[in-house]
């Protein structure tokens, strides 16, 4: 591929990119010599589950991988135990490295379904191995390369000075530690979202104080939730995490705005944006959802959803292939442990509210009470989870 078509397909869905010349140098240059730039992200494992808001970010070094590229997937064992205080306006609970781990694990696992896996192609890093070695003196000499002004001109911090909330020394080595990630791993490129930008540029200053080139950073816009406004969070439920069954990955996309539709469409697909406006908006968001699932499972799969979603809404049918659930004879049995066990619900809290809302129900007939006793019969949680009591 030509320099200026490379540089069209990194641009595509690209919040900021600093900067256009040095990233088509280091094209080149790379071209020139046949030898692939280090094109690094970072990750800090604070929750198991990766969602469409970290997609934006892989498929962007899936991207660099296609063009020949070595991506360095940074996971952030050891930033993770600091916090990143990027948007905070408090200080963080601190999270136990175990947990982190146990995050880890499943991050490097699902990140692989949208990432070739082939060995030149990527590498798996985790910043506990270098930054847990430093010594007192190196992180001494690491804190002499920023001031305390330079921290207090970010916006966040500034925030929370100005408000009289707490801003930890730690929270300061933050920044300097994502840096020193791009040091130690001669990062050519970095990748992070429009709220890293203080992190990123941090790594060109500390590449340029060891003598390094400076990298070049590829911001990504941050993905609105399904809300439509707020940034996708876990925590605020309005997510969707590429490990949710496909069918509940194709009716939550159904769900958006069909303003959010063409947002994730320029973002997270290489779809042409002009063919599919000039669709009907069900029809741009039915090949939406099909492309998403694709993305995590397999064409097959993704046509299965649709043809469930449009059984379920348009013809009021039940989907196929639902799951079963064997009752045994003798009682005892909780509804919620078996919607626990299945996966119907993500806690006991979503169950109580389901329950509440009279959205559960059984062969038709809503279930208002806790203590319902388990019988035999078609389950429906919510608009498209389903369970077979056999």
């Amino acid at each position: 591929m030509e320099i200026k078509d490379q540089i069209k397909k990194i641009s595509r869905g690209s919040a900021e990119i600093i900067d256009l010349k040095s990233l088509e140098k280091k094209l080149q240059e790379s071209k020139k010599n046949k030898k692939p730039l280090r094109v690094k992200a970072g990750f800090d494992p604070t929750a198991p589950d990766i969602h469409l808001g970290h997609v934006v970010l892989l498929r962007k070094l899936r991207q660099f991988q296609d063009l020949g590229h070595k991506v360095l997937f940074l996971i952030g064992d050891f930033t993770a135990l600091v916090g990143d205080p990027t948007g905070r306006n408090e200080l963080r609970p601190a999270i136990d490295l175990s947990d982190i781990r146990k995050n880890a694990k499943t991050y490097a696992k699902q990140a692989l379904k949208i990432l070739d896996q082939d060995p030149k192609k990527i590498k798996i890093v985790y910043n506990y191995d270098w930054l847990s070695k430093l010594t007192a003196q190196e992180m001494l000499e690491l804190t002499a390369h920023s001031t305390v002004a330079q921290m207090l001109a970010r916006s966040d911090f500034k925030k929370r000075y100005e408000a009289g909330s707490e801003i930890s020394i730690m929270e300061f080595l933050y920044p300097l530690l994502q840096g020193y990630d791009s040091v130690h791993l001669e990062a050519d490129i970095e990748l992070g979202g429009s709220d890293q930008k203080f992190n990123l540029l941090m790594g060109r200053q500390l590449q340029e104080v060891k003598g390094q080139e400076p990298q070049v950073i590829i911001m990504t816009p941050l993905l609105e939730g399904l809300d439509g406004v707020k940034k996708m969070s876990k925590s605020l439920g309005n997510y969707i995490g590429i490990d949710e069954p496909p069918k509940e990955i194709f009716g939550k996309l159904m769900s958006i705005s069909d303003e959010l539709m063409f947002r994730y469409i320029e973002i997270l697909t290489d779809f042409d944006l002009d063919e599919l406006k000039s669709m009907h908006p069900k029809e741009a968001k039915m090949k939406l959802g099909q492309e998403i699932v694709s993305q995590f499972y397999d064409e097959k799969e993704a046509l299965r959803a649709k043809n469930d979603f449009e059984n379920i809404f348009s013809l009021g049918k039940t989907p196929e292939n639902i799951a079963e659930y064997a009752k045994n004879d003798g009682k005892g049995t909780k509804l919620v442990d078996v919607l626990l066990e299945n996966n119907l619900v993500e806690s006991k809290n979503e169950f109580r509210r389901l329950i509440k809302q009279g959205a559960i129900s059984c062969d038709g007939e809503k279930i208002f009470t806790e203590e319902w006793e388990l019988k035999v019969g078609l389950l429906k949680v919510g608009k498209r989870r389903f369970l077979k009591i056999v």
